[in-house]
């Protein structure tokens, strides 16, 4: 199975930011949206991710005029990004390496969604539990 049938369920719809807003106003999103972390998207082309890491690294270096910040000065760049046809089993193997939670999905260069971890594991077990009852099914009707 590849991203694409996670994003078919999920959806396509991502909040993002700029390079150039304020942490202050990235944080604010995170916030209001409850989600842990954003792309950031200059020119239609994720340039880097601002997560609530970064702001915790950079609150533990700047205090806190570290919301004072562009997120462009303080977001996780280059961003690891995959693409529709990675396979879920790709995707959950790379953001363990990377110890990573949420990964951009690009196409053609541009934004087409954002996954993270428990979209890929919910996934897997959906999948999982589904082959166990057609075995089942199986099984009982042999």
């Amino acid at each position: 199975m590849t991203i694409a049938a996670i994003l078919q369920r999920k959806g396509t719809d991502v909040v993002q930011v700029q390079p150039t807003d304020s942490v202050l106003s990235a944080v604010r999103l995170l916030a209001d949206q409850r989600i842990g972390c954003v792309p950031v998207v200059a020119d239609g082309k994720v340039v880097g991710i601002f997560s609530e890491r970064d702001l915790v690294y950079r609150v533990a270096q700047d205090g806190p005029s570290a919301l004072d910040h562009s997120v462009g000065e303080v977001m996780t760049a280059p961003a690891i990004t995959i693409d529709e046809q990675t396979s879920v089993m790709q995707g959950l193997s790379l953001m363990t390496k990377r110890r990573i939670r949420h990964l951009p999905v690009v196409v053609d260069g541009a934004l087409a969604g954002m996954i993270s971890i428990g979209d890929l594991v919910k996934f897997r077990i959906d999948s999982i539990e589904s082959e166990a009852a057609a075995m089942r099914d199986y099984i009982q009707t042999a």
